[in-house]
């Protein structure tokens, strides 16, 4: 039965999979009914916590982005892209990064894209260059971002085994860093220069190529504000959740645990945004951001309660079947990640549905860290929003989805970076676990 119940639960990730977006949570749902009523197997744990902490953090940057703070991160990217145009595929990653490392979610690259496409067209740099990547790094970050639900998700699975939450981070950082610049390295030696790309002349010719935008309204104090009100609240908790760690153990019996202290800062920093910003607060639930945080949430809901569902009643029998290959192969687990990720579309659907059964598996908390960035293969499939924005605002023609799927403009510098992350962590990951 085993089998047929594994077939039924990768029919509903992938029926999940087809409807797209809010589908994959949906399809969970559905899945977990055949399963508890049909198959007669006990319903797995719902993530609540995750689930929270994606509410409450979404909550604050979408005040935040009310306030206008997404726009004034992207007023300063642009400052930082116009300086080096020449060096754009090695800037332009760098700021997307650090943007969805803040902010906990990657869709905060879509601002920066337009901007990145107009420097690049002023330095004579094919933009598939620069925009490939820097999709790429602001879904890998997430696996370094201290407010992303992946990583609290996965330091709760690490903790009990001995590793902290800063341990986690001090691997994922320097790592997804690191690997994004070898990822820009390959990147920027893919195609052409744009002046002697044929489409990108045809296009020119047809005037299908936007010339140079005018200069851009100058942030409000608001917007400044809503910034480092939100930058101070990841400070507190990254401070808080040192205090409170075994390894520094300032605070040996915290009245608050992380989980719970980065939903109730988080929803602070909301309330201080609010007000100090004075935002119309009927505004925030029609925020961009607020929009697709509520969506992760019922994807992670769906997901990951069909994935531990199955897992949890038949855990022995994985162990048997996999637990040896895995522990003689410990790198097998980022193939496993990588393809895994391509389907769920989300980090913590992700690491929720497949590191519990991993790590009960016996793989390593070394090999697990350093497969971790591993769950960011969502660029693999061209349908994910940040790909197919950066396809739409690139007006040159050359950044593009190929015939045959899977030979986009992504996949390259998509991969090796995730490759090079896998490599950086176990380097890491020896040196500080």
């Amino acid at each position: 039965m085993i089998w047929i119940e594994l077939l039924v639960v990768l029919f509903f990730i992938f029926l999940g999979s087809k409807m797209g977006g809010i589908g994959i949570g949906y399809a969970g749902g559905a899945g977990v009914v055949v399963l508890t009523l049909i198959f007669g197997l006990e319903a797995g744990s719902v993530p609540v916590d995750v689930i929270l902490i994606i509410m409450a953090v979404i909550s604050a940057i979408a005040a935040m982005q009310r306030a206008g703070g997404l726009d004034y991160l992207v007023h300063l990217s642009e400052k930082i892209l116009r300086k080096n145009p020449k060096r754009v595929t090695f800037i332009a990653p760098t700021v997307t990064y650090w943007m969805t490392l803040l902010a906990g979610t990657g869709h905060t690259a879509y601002a920066a894209l337009p901007v990145i496409t107009e420097v690049a067209k002023e330095g004579n740099i094919r933009p598939s260059k620069p925009l490939s990547i820097s999709v790429v790094a602001s879904q890998i970050a997430i696996t370094a971002s201290p407010i992303s639900a992946a990583v609290v998700i996965f330091a709760s699975f690490l903790e009990p085994l001995g590793v902290s939450y800063l341990q986690l981070l001090g691997v994922a950082i320097p790592s997804t860093i690191l690997a994004c610049m070898v990822g820009a390295i390959v990147a920027n030696r893919l195609g052409k220069p744009l002046s002697e790309d044929p489409v990108y002349q045809e296009r020119l010719k047809a005037g299908l190529v936007k010339q140079k935008s005018g200069e851009r309204q100058e942030n409000s104090k608001s917007s400044k504000y809503s910034v480092a009100i939100f930058g101070a609240a990841i400070l507190i908790i990254v401070t808080y959740a040192s205090l409170i760690s075994k390894k520094v153990g300032l605070i040996a019996d915290p009245t608050i645990g992380r989980n719970h202290a980065i939903m109730a800062i988080m929803l602070l920093a909301a309330m201080v945004i609010a007000l100090v910003c004075k935002i119309k607060l009927s505004d925030i639930p029609g925020m961009s951001t607020f929009k697709s945080g509520m969506s992760a949430c019922i994807c992670v809901l769906g997901v990951a309660w069909l994935g531990d569902t199955f897992v949890s009643n038949h855990i022995e029998e994985i162990k048997e079947a996999a637990g040896g290959l895995l522990n003689q192969y410990s790198w097998l687990l980022a193939i496993v990640l990588f393809f895994a990720s391509m389907l769920l579309y989300s980090q913590a659907a992700t690491t929720t549905a497949l590191m519990p059964a991993a790590l009960a598996l016996g793989v390593s908390p070394l090999a697990a860290i350093a497969s971790f960035a591993a769950v960011s293969a969502l660029f693999v499939l061209p349908t994910y929003p940040t790909l197919l924005a950066a396809v739409e605002m690139d007006d040159t023609g050359s950044t593009k989805i190929g015939k045959y799927v899977f030979n986009h403009s992504f996949i390259i510098p998509g991969t090796v970076t995730i490759a090079a992350s896998v490599a950086f962590g176990f380097l890491f990951g020896s040196m500080i676990l």
